[in-house]
């Protein structure tokens, strides 16, 4: 049996052998995988500084996390994991950049000092002005964390793009969803905000 044959199960225990063989061609199995979600993403990276190729080889970053990492335990397929990290790579990436490319934007986001205490940005209509946004970035942080810990991993994912200013469309497009999924992912969360919140305010 040549390795071309074998599944991903069993290419991944001869690259836990060290074999580079099996270790080619698990990559070179995912490489449309990674070219069709690098496709995608960049249609919503203009003027951020990344091209095809960049979004790509963070891919690879991530295929290979999920070789590393990937544990039969977790009842999920390696196809699962391998997408999952490949796709949580490359999000990482496009937000890193779109925060460098609004840095100062992003320092002034924050709750609104008039406001319920509840995370801005989120509870308000897409048109509002982020520069009016008060900032205290030490309880941002704090605030950030308390949400993400409650969110499911789309969620995250849809909350990690917000917060680089994404709309519900251009975040449709990059996760593969409907428009309409998003939004319903964005009304979950900011119904988590608002818990999230008011149990802050009374700690």
């Amino acid at each position: 049996m040549s390795y071309s044959d074998m599944n991903d199960y069993e290419l991944l225990y001869y690259i836990n052998e060290n074999n580079e063989e099996a270790n080619n061609i698990i990559i070179k199995k995912y490489e449309p995988l990674i070219n069709s979600m690098a496709s995608r993403m960049i249609k919503s990276c203009q003027y951020l500084g990344l091209e095809k190729s960049d979004l790509i080889q963070e891919g690879m970053i991530g295929l290979n996390h999920a070789i590393g990492y990937f544990n039969e335990q977790k009842d999920i397929t390696f196809y699962t994991y391998a997408k999952t990290c490949i796709e949580r790579k490359l999000i990482s990436t496009i937000v890193a950049a779109k925060r460098l490319k609004h840095k100062t934007l992003n320092e002034s986001i924050s709750f609104d000092s008039n406001d319920d205490g509840t995370l801005d940005f989120l509870l308000k209509d897409e048109s509002s002005n982020p520069e009016k946004i008060v900032v205290d970035e030490e309880i941002n942080n704090e605030k950030i964390e308390l949400v993400k810990n409650k969110l499911t991993d789309l969620e995250n994912q849809v909350f990690d793009l917000m917060l680089s200013y994404f709309n519900y469309k251009e975040i449709a497009q990059m996760l593969d969803k409907e428009p309409k999924q998003i939004d319903n992912a964005i009304q979950r969360i900011k119904s988590k905000v608002k818990e999230i919140m008011k149990q802050y305010d009374n700690k």
